[in-house]
C-alpha cells in the first residue's frame, strides 16, 4: 500500500470524526475568505464610484468626517448646509467648474432610492451623460425626472412613467445611459424642484469641483476654503481616508475570522491525537516492519495536512458562494452600499491559492505534535498496546 493510500484510508477511517472535523476547517476557511472576499469589493467599488464622481475636489461643510465623504460615493443623505451664495463664491474661482448636489432619498413601490438635486445644464456638461431613451432636462427648473439606467430597470420606469415624491406625481422624461457608477442607481431631479420638495430652502449638501490646472489643486483648495470657510478634500485625499476607513474594518473581520481557523486548528489537533492513541498498535506493527520515527512522523502530518487542503478547498468555495449570495441581501448603509452594489465574490487566482495554502499550513502545524508522540512510541509499547 502507498503512502498517500494509506494516509486517505486512515482519516476516513471514521467517517463522522472526518467530516466534523473537516466541516471546522471548511467553515473557519469560509468565513476568512467571505470577508476577504466581500473587502475586495468594497475596494473596488470605492475606486470606481470615486472616478464615476468625476470631480478634483468636493466641498463640503466645515468639520465634515470621513464617514460623510463616504455617503458621497454611495448616494447616501447627507446635511444640507451649504448655500447656493457660498457656490457662486466657489463658481467666481477662475478656473474652477462647480456643480452643487442635493441628495435625498425617496422609495419607488416601497423600495428606497437615492435622489439627487442637480444643476441640470452643468451636470450634464460635468458627467458628459447621454440619454438612452426619452430627453433630457428641458431646463434649470424642469419639474420632471432623469432615472439612471438601472434604477430604470429596477423599477421598470420608462419616459413617461410617474413617480411619487414627496407626495407630488413627477413625470420621467428620460432614462440616461448605462455609465458604470452610482449615478445608474440614482433618480435626478432639477435642483430648485429638489429644494421645493424637500423644504432644504437654498442648500445643498455638495459641491463637485473640477479645475483646469491639476498641477495647482492646493492652490485652488486654499483659495476656495478662504473664500467660503468650507471643507474642502482632493478625489486622492478623499480615496485614500475612505479606504483606510474600510481596510480597517476589513482587516477586523478577517482577524474575527482568523479566530475560527485557529479553533478549527484545534479540533484538528484534538483528533490528530485521539487518532494517536487509537492507533498505537498499528504503529507498533509499522515500526516491526522497518519504518523509521521519521516515517510514522510524516504519515501523520499528511494525514492533518489532507484535512487543510481539503478544508481550504471546501472553504474557499463555500465562502465565495455565502460572499455571492449574501451581498445582495445586506441592509444598505454608508458601507454595505458598495458590496450591495457590486454583489461581492471579487477574489483572485492568486488569493484562492493563498487561502488554501494558508489552510494547509495551520493544518500541518496543527498536527505536528500529535506526530511527534506517535513517531516517539517505542515498539514495545506501540505493540502492546491493547
Amino acid at each position: 500500500m502507498t503512502l498517500s493510500k494509506l494516509v486517505i484510508k486512515n482519516i476516513t477511517r471514521r467517517r463522522g470524526r472526518f467530516v466534523f472535523t473537516l466541516m471546522g476547517i471548511t467553515i473557519g476557511i469560509a468565513s476568512f475568505v467571505t470577508f476577504l472576499s466581500m473587502g475586495g469589493s468594497l475596494k473596488s467599488e470605492i475606486n470606481r464610484e470615486s472616478a464615476a464622481l468625476g470631480a478634483n475636489l468636493v466641498v463640503t461643510p466645515i468639520g465634515s468626517c470621513a464617514y460623510e465623504q463616504v455617503s458621497i460615493l454611495t448616494g447616501e443623505i447627507l446635511p444640507s448646509n451649504i448655500t447656493m451664495s457660498e457656490v457662486a463664491k466657489i463658481r467666481s474661482i477662475q478656473g474652477v467648474n462647480a456643480v452643487p448636489v442635493l441628495t435625498e432619498k425617496s422609495a419607488i413601490n416601497n423600495k428606497p432610492v437615492s435622489l439627487n438635486g442637480i444643476d441640470v445644464v452643468q451636470m450634464m456638461k460635468f458627467k458628459g451623460w447621454r440619454v438612452a431613451q426619452g430627453s433630457y432636462f428641458s431646463g434649470h427648473d424642469d419639474p420632471s425626472l432623469v432615472v439612471g439606467s438601472a434604477a430604470a430597470e429596477l423599477f421598470k420606469l420608462a419616459p413617461g412613467s410617474t413617480v411619487t415624491v414627496r407626495g407630488q406625481q413627477l413625470t420621467v422624461r428620460g432614462v440616461l445611459q448605462e455609465t458604470g457608477g452610482r449615478d445608474d442607481l440614482t433618480v435626478f431631479l432639477s435642483l430648485p424642484q429638489a429644494q421645493r420638495l424637500y423644504n432644504t430652502g437654498d442648500t445643498v449638501s455638495y459641491v463637485a469641483v473640477k479645475v483646469d490646472d491639476l498641477k495647482n489643486l492646493e492652490g485652488y483648495i486654499q483659495t476656495i476654503r478662504d473664500a467660503t470657510n468650507l471643507g474642502v478634500v482632493s478625489d486622492k485625499q478623499m480615496l485614500k481616508s475612505v479606504l483606510s476607513i474600510v481596510g480597517t474594518v476589513n482587516i477586523t473581520l478577517q482577524m474575527i475570522a482568523a479566530v475560527s481557523v485557529l479553533a478549527a486548528a484545534f479540533g484538528i489537533v484534538n483528533t490528530m491525537l485521539t487518532a494517536t492513541y487509537e492507533r498505537k498498535r498499528e504503529i507498533g506493527i509499522l515500526q516491526a516492519l522497518g519504518a523509521r520515527q521519521r516515517t510514522i512522523f510524516t504519515i501523520f502530518l499528511l494525514e492533518s495536512g489532507f484535512y487543510g487542503i481539503l478544508g481550504g478547498a471546501a472553504g474557499v468555495v463555500l465562502g465565495l458562494l455565502v460572499s455571492l449570495t449574501a451581498a445582495p441581501y445586506i441592509s444598505q448603509n454608508a458601507f454595505t452600499s458598495f458590496v450591495k452594489g457590486s454583489g461581492g465574490g471579487l477574489i483572485d487566482l492568486k488569493t484562492v491559492a493563498g487561502s488554501i495554502l494558508f489552510s494547509a499550513l495551520v493544518a500541518v502545524a496543527a498536527g505536528v505534535y500529535p506526530a511527534w508522540r506517535a513517531a516517539r512510541l517505542s515498539p514495545v509499547e506501540a505493540i502492546s498496546y491493547e
